[in-house]
């Protein structure tokens, strides 16, 4: 990746052509004005022909001039602020057409979108020559605080007929200050007849009334006397949300990003079963097959890396006199290799069409939900009977595993309930605003469950790691098996351990 960058906070003013600069030296903090720095600019906005990063509030441009030419990536997070991303210029090849390789997006900011664009090419959508006058606010040593930017902005909207505009505004950008240096300068410009601007951005400006209103945000709230339905759409908008978050996350390998998407898709796939009277079947049948492709994607690279440090974790805490053999650079070896396969298989699988349309259809049922008539009624009064239908399940799934002999079919049998034991969780949470404390109390006894039988299951699969491609392997290859031998027992008793625990738990279930 060649991105960087920081976090943006910055306030934008309308201004006429007459306006003034006020005393900004009575700013806090600022002991002086810097002269003036002239610049000129121009910068080229990328978005799909729909405009959907614009819709998203996500800004996309290759600026030339000025001290900070290059490509900008500008992502929306708590208001107020923004993330910058920078890459260089230079040719870079995106992938799309319509445009030379000297105007294609870099990879490294493409990839970044991608889970907004999907297999959109990223065309030029706004060009934008400014003259901009920089004033820097200096501190105590000569610190920069913050800056004032006065802009007189050429546009041209490229796409959804051709218009061009003009207009002068001010923009703060803090550099080393607090926000406070922010709210106190606006107080400044405000005595002065000064507003904020009625735009989002210079590309919200640009585009005019085609700039795209994004989804509505005031969908009601789940109330016990609200529709059903309202519990089931807050729930799915949420996890929906973290696949958009974690998805740029993954291609940049941040820790913890293919959990937190593997979870969100185990939610999503959950709910809708658990809801599934409140959506009309066709709908979802689907989508949850979808769901289960993305989450056995994911469950790849998150089964390696849960097994790698298991593994680790086993070795570290043996005597070195147990560990005969390479058993240490052999496990190491076979968990990085797969740890390694199973990355690039995921990132190969959020660069397909399948990912891409189990998105639309996800946005789809979100912004359009095939509902039923189930779906109308109060929420107290539907939601606690599914939340008791998945109690049924999971009680059933615990009667089925008394039954089974221990070995391989209890094995799978409490990983069934284990996966009862979740989708109990996941119903209960969505619950939370009908009954908060009923509610609190299931989904904390499921998610016990769950973390147990969490643990009886990864010794298991530890258990065969070291059985079928570990000591088998070794023995083949005439090294020494004792250490193999040891861990799996070790692990077996673990498994063991970890049984005799949920049956504890479930003898004392609410």
């Amino acid at each position: 990746m060649d991105a960087n960058g920081g976090i943006e906070i910055e306030r934008k003013f309308d201004v006429d052509e007459l306006a003034v600069l006020p005393r900004l030296i009575d700013l806090p903090g600022v002991q002086a004005i810097a002269e003036p720095v002239v610049h000129d600019l121009e910068a080229v906005y990328f978005d799909t022909n729909d405009l959907v990063l614009s819709a998203a509030h996500i800004t996309l441009r290759r600026r030339t001039g000025g001290d900070d030419a290059g490509w900008h990536l500008k992502l929306p997070e708590v208001a107020g602020r923004r993330r910058e991303i920078h890459a260089p210029l230079g040719r870079h090849v995106q992938g799309g057409s319509g445009h030379s390789e000297g105007d294609a997006v870099p990879e490294s900011l493409a990839q970044l979108v991608r889970v907004y664009v999907r297999d959109s090419p990223l065309v030029t959508v706004a060009r934008l020559t400014t003259t901009r006058s920089v004033h820097a606010l200096i501190g105590t040593g000569g610190k920069t605080l913050a800056v004032l930017c006065d802009d007189r902005v050429q546009a041209e909207r490229l796409v959804h007929g051709p218009v061009s505009a003009a207009w002068r505004e001010w923009e703060i950008e803090l550099v080393d200050a607090p926000e406070d240096l922010l709210d106190a300068g606006q107080a400044v410009l405000a005595d002065a007849g000064i507003l904020v601007s009625r735009h989002a951005s210079k590309l919200a400006r640009a585009l005019g009334d085609r700039f795209p209103v994004g989804p509505p945000q005031n969908r009601q709230r789940p109330t016990p006397t609200a529709p059903a339905g309202n519990v089931l759409l807050a729930s799915l908008g949420e996890q929906i949300s973290v696949i958009r978050t974690r998805d740029p996350e993954i291609r940049q390998h941040t820790p913890g990003s293919v959990h937190a998407m593997r979870v969100a898709t185990r939610r999503l796939r959950s709910m809708l079963a658990t809801y599934e009277s409140l959506v009309v079947p066709t709908a979802v049948q689907h989508l949850r097959t979808e769901l289960g492709w993305l989450s056995a994607m994911l469950g790849g690279s998150r089964d390696e890396e849960v097994l790698q440090r298991r593994l680790t974790g086993l070795l570290d805490r043996e005597a070195p006199a147990l560990l005969l053999g390479p058993i240490r650079d052999r496990l190491r070896t076979r968990s990085e290799t797969d740890a390694d396969t199973a990355a690039r298989t995921l990132v190969a699988a959020l660069e397909t069409h399948r990912y891409f349309r189990l998105l639309d259809a996800l946005d789809a049922l979100v912004a359009t939900p095939p509902f039923t008539a189930t779906a109308g009624q109060d929420a107290r009064v539907v939601v606690p009977d599914l939340v008791a239908k998945e109690w049924k399940k999971l009680r059933r799934a615990v009667r089925r595993a008394v039954k089974t002999v221990p070995g391989p079919e209890r094995d799978l049998a409490l990983h069934e309930v284990r996966k009862r034991a979740k989708r109990l969780r996941y119903a209960a949470e969505t619950a939370h605003p009908l009954n908060p404390k009923r509610a609190a109390r299931v989904s904390r006894f499921a998610q016990k469950l769950q973390t147990v039988l969490g643990d009886q299951h990864d010794s298991v699969i530890a258990c065969d790691r070291l059985l079928r491609r570990g000591g088998v392997d070794a023995y083949l290859r005439g090294e020494n098996t004792f250490s193999y031998g040891r861990l799996h027992a070790l692990e077996q008793q673990k498994a063991a351990d970890a049984e005799a625990l949920f049956w504890k738990a479930w003898s004392h279930r609410p």
